[in-house]
């Protein structure tokens, strides 16, 4: 069962929306146009239901299959796309590049959309299978937890959602290809804002001072203790600081800096470590310096975990539509992803499609691959057809 040959005919449309998509890039919940665009799509197809404004700005369309009215709870899977671009100048120099400045579709979201798209006009036309494909589109993936916005507006239990699935792009990975693996998919992610309040002054007197920018600079050292002495060195970590503002001119020794970055992990008990431990850093910092500090986590997500069954099943499909040679068991990936939320109040599992030789996700000249658009878009295809076979 390779990829379906009627996907193949809509190629040139779905590669056609992914384009329109990508020439429009929206931000997080603020994507008006690309949820309106979904929304009339998946009219024109001929979606059972259409419902907008789940999570602020989400869409679902609900496709049933044949026989489905005439039983009392049919079966309900979700197939999640994320819609959402990211405040990246774009640099493809493409003929569909953004139109928008400063913001572009580094991450493939755009080909995440065509391809639920591709799978909701298939599915609508031939309906067959038994049962309800849930078809979610989600806002805010790339940061402010769309998932858990969508699930806190009721998702699973207004549309009686059984099992959940996603996908995702990967760079490096050939096209034909998935990878997917039961357990820890993607990594548990935190932000984190350290603010340091000193004493400000002249640079010639920095004994009536307390510098801010020394205090940064030793706490951005001293954190790089917590993987490298306080994990074990066979569990997965990362703590990252990747801002550091301070200052105004040479002179001056600031009032003020902010130190802004994240942690990563595959586990909750390391996570907790790792919170814990930066807790006792920055207030050890804050008694041996005497400038006031403040630690706060501003936002992530849980391990990305795909559920055992699920994940088996999602790699029976992958197999069917691309051969068994080309489903690799995939290593954990330190990146994170908030289709765990979904993962955490429904089983499913979340496979990645290869992207060929592309450059990275998030990079200014990151572009999705509209040669992955038959597999990913089968993938959705044959996933529902079995999971819900008549």
């Amino acid at each position: 069962m390779p990829i379906v040959n009627r996907v193949a005919d809509l190629q040139p449309d779905i590669i056609g929306w992914r384009r329109d998509l990508h020439q429009h890039p929206e931000l997080l919940y603020d994507v008006q146009r690309t949820a309106a665009f979904v929304a009339d799509r998946l009219r024109e197809f001929g979606c059972d239901q259409v419902v907008e404004g789940i999570g602020r700005t989400g869409v679902v369309g609900v496709v049933k299959g044949q026989l489905t009215s005439g039983l009392e709870a049919p079966p309900s899977i979700g197939l999640r796309a994320d819609m959402d671009a990211l405040p990246i100048p774009e640099a493809t120099g493409l003929p569909y590049a953004s139109t928008v400045p400063g913001k572009m579709h580094a991450c493939g979201h755009d080909g995440h959309t065509a391809m639920l798209l591709g799978a909701a006009r298939y599915l609508a036309e031939t309906r067959n299978f038994v049962g309800n494909a849930v078809l979610i589109f989600q806002p805010a993936e790339e940061e402010e937890a769309g998932a858990a916005a969508m699930i806190k507006d009721g998702l699973m239990e207004r549309f009686s959602i059984s099992e959940v699935f996603g996908m995702h792009n990967w760079p490096g990975m050939a096209i034909g290809t998935f990878g997917i693996r039961s357990g820890p998919m993607m990594a548990a992610y935190d932000a984190l804002e350290i603010n340091i309040e000193g004493r400000g002054g002249h640079a010639s007197t920095p004994q009536d001072c307390i510098d801010p920018v020394l205090v940064g600079a030793q706490l951005i050292t001293a954190l790089q203790q917590i993987v490298a002495r306080n994990i074990d060195p066979l569990e997965a970590a990362g703590v990252s600081i990747t801002e550091f503002h301070a200052g105004t001119m040479p002179g001056v020794i600031p009032q003020s800096a902010v130190l802004r970055g994240s942690i990563r992990s595959l586990s909750p008990e390391v996570h907790q470590l790792i919170k814990t431990r930066l807790a006792d850093i920055v207030a050890a910092a804050s008694q041996m310096s005497g400038a006031k500090l403040e630690l706060a986590f501003t936002g992530g997500s849980p391990v990305t975990f795909n559920h055992a069954e699920q994940t088996e099943f999602a790699r029976s499909i992958a197999r069917k539509v691309a051969g068994d040679a080309n489903v690799s068991e995939n290593r954990p990936v330190m990146g994170a992803e908030d289709f765990a939320y979904m993962l955490e109040a429904r089983p499913g599992a979340y496979i990645l499609c290869g992207n060929g030789d592309s450059a990275g996700l998030h990079h200014p000249a990151y572009d999705f691959n509209d040669d992955a658009i038959l597999y990913g878009t089968s993938y959705w295809i044959r996933l529902v057809e079995t999971k819900l076979a008549a």
